[in-house]
């Protein structure tokens, strides 16, 4: 459970969630896992990525990095942009220390030049090449949270999670987290990014469009059943 956000998470968002899923035919046998009982995990795997140097301190906004890159601001909210080579400090330089509580930015040097791959159990063979298709990423935000990437990342490997199913717009976020892994001596799990629900117009469903919510659907008569189907035959247009 995301609950890491203290600005957006909501204790009463979770009972609804869980009747959610419940409602739609979902069951469970382990605990549900809050990633806020689990920040003494992302802090150690984060003094290990800075320990082997692989990390380093950033005092640039997204508004300096698409400025610099000449990207523009609208449209860029899908994924992390390149990061410019010429804010990179020297690798050789010293690393500052992390600091607790921590008020900096630090990212994640990815290799240059290096094509990271895994076979996707649903779109199949999947390759980027680091520096190019996507840049040194954010693992610990000045806000004293770490990013989504390291938390995933940790969370799988702390749990022995074999296999992560979660939705195509997440397949470029996939090979940051296998970076991540392999920095941390961990065994990657494999991965089904499944189709996106999208509305009439092709739209992925999400908040910020108003789209339907499962909550909505149920209030509006629609069974589980109905719901499965609609997301089956969306796939099966795919």
């Amino acid at each position: 459970m995301d609950d890491l956000d203290a600005l957006r998470f909501r204790l009463d968002y979770v009972d609804a969630m869980l009747e959610d899923l419940r409602w739609l035919g979902f069951s469970w046998e382990e605990p549900i896992a809050a990633q806020s009982e689990r920040r003494p995990l992302y802090r150690a795997a984060l003094e290990q990525l800075h320990a082997a140097g692989l990390i380093f301190p950033c005092t640039h906004s997204r508004r300096d990095v698409l400025e610099a890159i000449g990207a523009p601001h609208e449209g860029a909210e899908n994924d992390e942009p390149v990061y410019p080579a010429q804010f990179r400090p020297d690798p050789q330089a010293p690393l500052p220390p992390l600091g607790d509580p921590i008020t900096t930015n630090w990212r994640f040097r990815v290799p240059d030049g290096e094509t990271i791959t895994f076979t996707d159990q649903a779109a199949g063979p999947q390759s980027a090449v680091a520096g190019r298709d996507f840049g040194d990423f954010l693992v610990w935000r000045k806000d004293d949270l770490p990013s989504y990437q390291l938390s995933c990342a940790v969370d799988d490997a702390a749990m022995g999670i074999t296999e992560v199913v979660r939705g195509a717009d997440l397949i470029r976020s996939t090979f940051r987290q296998l970076l991540v892994l392999r920095a941390l001596g961990q065994p990657a799990p494999t991965y089904y990014h499944c189709a996106l629900m999208c509305d009439e117009h092709g739209r992925r469903l999400a908040k910020r469009h108003d789209a339907l919510s499962l909550r909505t659907l149920r209030e509006r008569g629609e069974t589980p059943a109905q719901v499965r189907a609609r997301f089956h035959d969306d796939e099966a247009r795919e």
